[in-house]
């Protein structure tokens, strides 16, 4: 604890040193990102406070959504006007952005704090481009969880999920016939692929997932054993509620907050909605990672700097970077999201019972698999949302033709 507390104060004392001695005016951050629900809007608002603390201004810009507020922060920064800092997911969506040199590289922060000796080696890489950092890794996101209800589990016989999803289908009859919602699905493509990839990592395991989503392989994607999980993912449709299309995440999260659905596949920001809510781990819901608690398909949220060369907008960018990397920050700021520090040097033990078994899993690199987005393009990515939602939506559609379909997409990007 000592150490915690003494990293933290070498933070603060980091974050105050930067703001420019001679600076008439406090640094201003104008921050664009998509978190809007209860759970998130409680998470920004620990940056907000510390940045504010550190002598800056927060000026907040947030757009519901993550592909509106990504469209709206890059149209910013091509039309010549960017903001201070903008949100991106861990992965490949500021390519193009890094590519036409509108991103500023921050490896010489990086370096002065010391950050990638006590962030993942797998976090570094990812907001990586050619050797450099491009994007400020500040949470880590595990994205196959199951959340679910105990008093629902109860009233329909269940005391904990089944560890396959073979059984955990006819579990989720039992909970429609005691008159719940079994699986709370918002249906959005996005929802609707993180559904499908949870039940690949989980039935196929980490090899299938890497051959299909790493490798590339073809002959994998047309096995049996992804055909099987296809049919499986299909037998899920009739498992949702009417109200399921369009629904936004959080809405679907509240549903089993309120004990009216049984369960919710999403990542863990699901969280910060149960604690927002003020329900306890083990008490009020359960949790569990892949239904075995074996393997977390790992990601996250990172902020990257426009470039930019007025001199008050740099140093309100490092103070940024600075006070979003501080111990104090991460800590306060993970336990409102319902995320994972990236710093491997901070105290977790303020961490719920759910954030302890994803904190568990990686400490082992053999534990964890990157989520899809970090390994394809993101034209790549679109496709193969299409080919999932397409066969979501229509009851009609076979696995032969996701398969058909996940094959073409990757054909045609290669």
């Amino acid at each position: 604890m000592k150490a915690f507390i003494a990293a933290a104060l070498a933070g603060s004392a980091l974050a105050l040193a930067s703001v420019p001695a001679l600076a008439q005016e406090p640094a201003k951050a104008e921050v664009m990102h998509w978190w809007t629900s209860g759970g998130e809007a409680a998470a920004i608002k620990v940056f907000a406070d510390a940045y504010a603390k550190a002598g800056g201004v927060w000026i907040d810009n947030a757009t519901a959504l993550g592909e509106n507020a990504r469209a709206a922060a890059i149209n910013r920064m091509v039309g010549g006007n960017p903001p201070t800092a903008a949100q991106f997911n861990t992965g490949k969506q500021f390519d193009d952005l890094v590519a036409q040199k509108l991103v500023r590289p921050i490896d010489e922060l990086a370096e002065e704090e010391g950050w990638k000796d006590v962030m993942s080696p797998f976090l570094v890489e990812a907001a990586s481009r050619d050797g450099q950092l491009y994007a400020l890794p500040i949470n880590v996101h595990g994205q196959n969880w199951l959340f679910y209800s105990k008093p629902v589990f109860e009233a329909a016989g269940l005391t904990e999920p089944p560890t396959s999803w073979a059984e955990f289908i006819p579990a989720l009859q039992k909970i429609k016939e005691a008159g719940y919602i079994p699986l709370s699905l918002g249906g959005q493509p996005w929802q609707e692929r993180v559904l499908f990839n949870v039940i690949l990592l989980a039935d196929g395991g980490k090899d299938l997932y890497l051959k299909v989503y790493q490798d590339r392989d073809l002959d994998a994607i047309q096995s049996d054993e992804f055909r099987a999980i296809v049919e499986t993912y299909g037998k899920l449709r009739g498992l949702v509620d009417p109200g399921s299309p369009g629904r936004n995440w959080n809405d679907a999260t509240n549903l089993v907050l309120t004990g009216k659905a049984g369960a919710q596949v999403m990542g863990d920001w699901a969280k910060g909605e149960f604690i927002n809510a003020g329900q306890k781990p083990d008490t009020d819901y359960g949790c569990v990672i892949g239904l075995d608690d074996e393997t977390l398909m790992v990601g996250g949220d990172v902020f990257v700097f426009p470039a930019v060369t007025d001199e008050a907008q740099l140093a309100a960018q490092d103070l940024l970077a600075r006070t979003m990397l501080a111990p104090e920050t991460q800590v306060a700021f993970n336990l409102a999201k319902g995320s994972m520090p990236v710093r491997t040097d901070v105290d977790t033990s303020a961490f719920d019972a759910c954030a302890q078994k994803g904190i568990a899993l990686l400490k082992d690199p053999e534990s964890q698999v990157p989520v899809f987005d970090i390994l394809l393009s993101a034209g790549l990515v679109g496709s193969l949302d299409d080919v999932i939602t397409q066969f979501w939506n229509n009851p009609a559609a076979t696995p032969d033709q996701f398969v058909e379909g996940f094959v073409s997409a990757f054909e045609q990007d290669s």
